[in-house]
């Protein structure tokens, strides 16, 4: 018998539960024996022995639920070694929970910071399969992630709905899109809306440069501008920072996020009407896409193969159009950033799509 945990870490997003489907529903049919148990919210089930003994039917009508009916949390890596507040070791009681099960394989669904603990857990001796969760799409190592198509189409329908009221007031409207250290996402839905302005992370902007294309555009005869904007989206000025620095000016900040900065200072420099707009956690929200349904339970039944096949210590990940499994040490604490010579960003240049530089 194959004895399998399962846990969701980090943020959540769409297409988590169709993932875990994928998995289990590949499990449930081999012809090998399995039991399931489900770590609730993230790691913490993990570290606190928090968890249920899943069945068949626990995944039956998952497919289109956006969220995971696991719960998730964060758990941070930078504090992983560190006791709780208990005095509790959490990777030690991570490795316990794991023997007291006498768990096979653990299948962990994350970003980032949640593959740099799965990596950890898979040096210390668990047997670890992970699958690539964000809307974010940074994960190193695979070209797409489950979450991100969906987040675009919710960042997309945004701008989409943007463009009347924008027209119709003759405004200068800012859409603010998640993406604190990558643009992958506030890049494809900006494209994808037709915005005129994308500001994302990996490309400082020069505010004087945005404001040059809102005239240009004002000057043709456009009523309105749509600026799409990264939530990490940083002036050349600020980019030349220290990170303690930039760190201090934004607790030091009086404006809830950087959309807001820069509209100020465009109204003041340009002297348009400029708004806001902020979907927020709505872009994690919802049912998953039918691309994401279907790109998760891929994964997920890769994932469930390897668990059959008794390897670990990989990701299952993307390239070239093809499922690929990778290893967790080329994943763990790398970023996949937009490249601004990418092609992608200089065919946006091309259709006249301005980034600030």
């Amino acid at each position: 018998m194959k004895r399998i945990g399962m846990l969701t870490s980090g943020g959540d997003c769409q297409a988590l539960n169709a993932a875990m489907r994928g998995v289990a529903k590949t499990l449930f049919n081999a012809k090998e024996q399995v039991e399931i148990y489900g770590f609730l919210d993230g790691y913490q089930g993990l570290i606190y022995s928090r968890f249920r003994l899943l069945n068949y039917h626990d995944f039956s009508g998952i497919l289109t639920k956006g969220g995971t009916f696991l719960g998730s949390s964060r758990t941070p890596f930078k504090t992983i070694r560190e006791p709780d507040a208990e005095g509790l070791d959490k990777v030690a009681a991570m490795k316990q929970t794991y023997n007291k099960l006498q768990l096979d394989c653990l299948v962990i669904l994350g970003g980032n910071g949640t593959h740099k603990t799965a990596h950890l857990l898979s040096t210390e001796g668990l047997n670890v399969v992970t699958l690539p969760k964000t809307i974010d799409n940074d994960l190193w190592g695979t070209d797409m992630t489950f979450g991100f198509q969906s987040a675009v189409d919710v960042a997309t329908n945004a701008i989409d709905c943007i463009h009347t009221t924008a027209a119709s007031h003759g405004r200068v409207f800012i859409v603010e899109v998640m993406g604190h250290k990558v643009g992958w996402l506030t890049l494809n839905a900006g494209m994808a809306g037709g915005a005129d302005i994308i500001l994302i992370p990996e490309i400082p902007y020069d505010l004087d440069k945005v404001v040059a294309k809102i005239r240009e555009r004002h000057e043709r005869g456009s009523r309105f501008t749509i600026l799409a904007v990264a939530e990490g989206a940083i002036s050349k000025e600020d980019a030349k920072l220290s990170k303690k620095e930039y760190r201090k000016k934004l607790e030091e900040s009086k404006y809830p996020s950087i959309s807001f900065e820069i509209a100020e200072k465009l109204t003041k420099k340009s002297g348009f009407d400029v708004r806001v707009t902020v979907p927020g956690h709505t872009q994690r929200g919802g049912s998953p896409c039918p691309y994401d349904r279907v790109f998760a339970s891929r994964l997920g039944s890769e994932a469930g193969k390897l668990i059959l096949d008794g390897s670990y210590g990989f990701m299952v990940g993307y390239k070239n159009r093809e499922i690929v499994k990778v290893p967790l040490e080329e994943v763990a604490g790398k970023l996949k950033m937009v490249d601004p010579n990418a092609s992608i960003v200089q065919e946006a240049k091309m259709l006249g799509i301005c980034f600030g530089d």
